[in-house]
């Protein structure tokens, strides 16, 4: 049964003309409230996390849950549907079940708020905001185990309920929800912050309404979120062609020792429609690394990416879905049947990027983007200090952006735009660890007329002893180049002992005992190239040498041959140029680097760690294990 939405006055709203000038001001006034929103948050909030990285996302919607502005689209409209109660003013509903919200938060670490916005008796908007906890309980400090077998092992989980009901606070469920949590204050903060977020686009909703009455707002609304389906379809009629095309990519492994998992999408246009369907996708996996892909959700990808490609001026809101049609199978890698497990979804999430990139370029390999998205490398350390207080840390790390048609890939830098990293000075002040080193890695960017960003080595020196756990992926399959551009290194990670022992350490690990004078060396992937590496300028190559981003000897990889001082020898390079034209074959649109066969043969060789056995799937649909 539906939601029922309690309203004091129904009076139905009028449809106006709102001119453009009047249309350009409410929608910066929203996008505006929307970075209030994230402000509020990251000045109340205490977890380093939410506070120092920005690990949140807000949306703001119309009355019938379509996002006007955010950033993962809006899961409203599926939580009204499914949601069998009364919403009245004051209410604030808080859920963390991915199960209960058709995967609009995906696992169980993000807390959703979603507050109806009343004016005079009536509806007029929806805002929300969700936060990645530092801890919600579960078998392992970070709640987010490697090797959970189901949701039942990564911490509590809440279906809707009303946090605020008529505007008074149920303690009670903020006091059963801490008490889960081995960071309990923390969460309580981050949870009231979530809330004041929340209240913050209430008030500004309302006093644009205000200003410019209820029924221009309304209007207005419908205006950006026809504009954006008019600019969509635009995009999707000459970007997209009839013919499929097919993209796979593949997640290293799933932490158990079985890889790669594939993830396949095949895009073609129907009329003006654009259909993705995942058919080909793995089936589910018995660990952590599904991701219960919500379809709306996976249409705000889409279109950003369409966006940020083709046109950055468009506000991306929910406007255009009827354009798209996603076909994910049930018991897949990316719609997984409950209680699987769905705390490690994050490569699966980084993966659907690039293989989006590779999907939306084929037409127009121009517009391609190579991969290096890939994940979100996470380090949780936690134990009990020289007090004996307890300590806990949650911290998303940087890979190398990939290279892209206008443009070098950013190094280290997150998946998401805008996540920061936590300061060094922070993680030193607040946890016992020394940061020997953050650097850029030379040399790990895919090399290419447009370069794949570096990866980041950072170097831990712990000084205290406690426990450590890691979630990071492509350390088996490199990040792939574009339009002649090589692949990125790959990821790796390395313990090396107080006592003199060195030990690598897998992508995906838990539980990982460490002692004071311990060094962690934390190395993430380069993005893939793009363009034909002997078309960049080779007084560029000579700067980044200089700077330390790419070595002398890595140089050669563009073709540019250096001498003593670090300056270009132009004769050299030319003679290197000619030479390396003249044994290449043809230039191909996707370097993958070694095959799966060639990865798997060399991997302990390459790696210092066994390569990952070939999955094996137990009681997948027929049609999925045919695959």
């Amino acid at each position: 049964m539906p939601a029922r939405i309690l309203e004091t006055n129904s009076t139905p709203f009028g449809k106006v003309a709102v001119d453009p000038v009047t249309l350009d001001i409410i929608e910066n006034a929203l996008r505006n409230a929307r970075v209030e929103m994230d402000a509020t948050l990251f000045r109340t909030a205490l977890s380093p996390g939410i506070r120092e990285q920005g690990d949140a996302f807000p949306l703001i919607a119309d009355r019938d849950g379509r996002m006007v502005v955010g950033q993962f689209g809006s899961f409203i409209d599926g939580f009204l549907k499914g949601y069998d109660g009364e919403i009245e003013e004051g209410d604030i509903i808080l859920v963390n079940d991915p199960y209960s919200v058709e995967g609009a938060i995906s696992h169980t670490s993000d807390q959703l708020c979603i507050a109806p916005i009343f004016r005079d008796g009536r509806l007029v908007a929806w805002s929300a905001m969700f936060g990645h906890m530092t801890d919600v309980g579960g078998k392992v400090p970070g709640s987010l185990p490697t090797d959970a077998a189901s949701i039942f092992e990564e911490g509590f989980r809440l279906p809707p309920v009303k946090l605020y009901r008529k505007g008074e606070l149920q303690a009670d469920i903020v006091r059963i929800a801490a008490h889960q949590s081995r960071m309990p204050e923390w969460f309580k903060a981050d949870l009231h912050a979530i809330v004041a977020s929340c209240r913050v686009a209430g008030r500004r909703v309302v006093e644009i309404c205000e200003r410019f009455g209820d029924d221009v707002f309304a209007s207005a609304l419908d205006e950006l979120l026809a504009r954006n389906h008019r600019a969509m379809a635009h995009l999707i009629s000459t970007a997209i062609g009839e013919a499929p095309v097919s993209f796979e990519d593949y997640i290293c492994d799933d932490g158990k020792g079985a890889g790669p998992f594939k993830i396949k999408c095949t895009m073609w246009r129907e009329g003006g429609k654009v259909v993705l369907d995942f058919d080909g996708t793995d089936p589910q996996s018995d660990s952590s690394i599904n991701f219960l892909l919500n379809e709306n959700m996976f249409k705000m990808f889409f279109g950003i990416y369409m966006i940020m490609v083709f046109d950055p001026q468009i506000l991306f809101n929910d406007g255009f879905y009827d354009l798209v049609d996603v076909r994910i199978p049930e018991g897949s890698l990316l719609k997984p049947k409950f209680p699987a497990a769905l705390s490690c979804r994050t490569h699966a999430l980084g993966r659907i990027f690039d293989v989006l990139g590779a999907l939306l370029g084929q037409k127009t390999p121009e517009f391609l983007c190579a991969a290096g998205f890939s994940s979100s490398p996470h380090l949780m350390f936690s134990g009990f200090d020289g007090k004996g207080e307890w300590f806990q840390l949650f911290q998303i790390g940087f890979g190398g952006i990939p290279g892209r048609p206008f443009g070098d890939g950013a190094d280290g830098h997150s998946l998401w735009p805008g996540f920061t990293n936590v300061p060094n000075e922070f993680l030193e002040r607040y946890f016992p660890m020394v940061i020997e080193r953050y650097e850029s890695v030379a040399d790990s960017g895919g090399a290419g007329r447009f370069r794949g960003g570096n990866g980041i080595h950072m170097t831990y020196k712990f000084t205290e002893a406690g426990t450590i756990a890691i979630h990071d992926d492509r350390w088996f399959v490199p990040p792939w180049g574009v339009n002649g551009g090589a692949p990125g290194a790959r990821s790796w990670k390395r313990l090396d002992k107080a006592n003199g022992e060195s030990v690598a350490l897998p992508s995906k690990c838990d539980g990982i005992q460490v002692d004071k004078g311990d060094l962690l060396h934390f190395v993430t992937w380069g993005g893939g190239g793009w363009g034909d590496p002997l078309e960049r300028e080779v007084e560029l190559v000579e700067l980044e040498v200089a700077r330390g981003l790419v070595s002398a000897q890595g140089a050669r990889r563009f073709g540019v041959v250096l001498d003593a001082a670090g300056k270009v020898d132009a004769a050299a390079t030319e003679g290197l140029r000619a030479k390396i034209r003249a044994e290449r074959g043809p230039l191909e649109v996707f370097d993958r680097g070694p095959s799966i066969e060639e990865l798997r043969t060399n991997c302990l060789a390459d790696t210092g760690l066994p390569a990952p056995r070939a999955p094996v799937w137990r009681n997948a649909p027929l049609a999925l294990a045919a695959e």
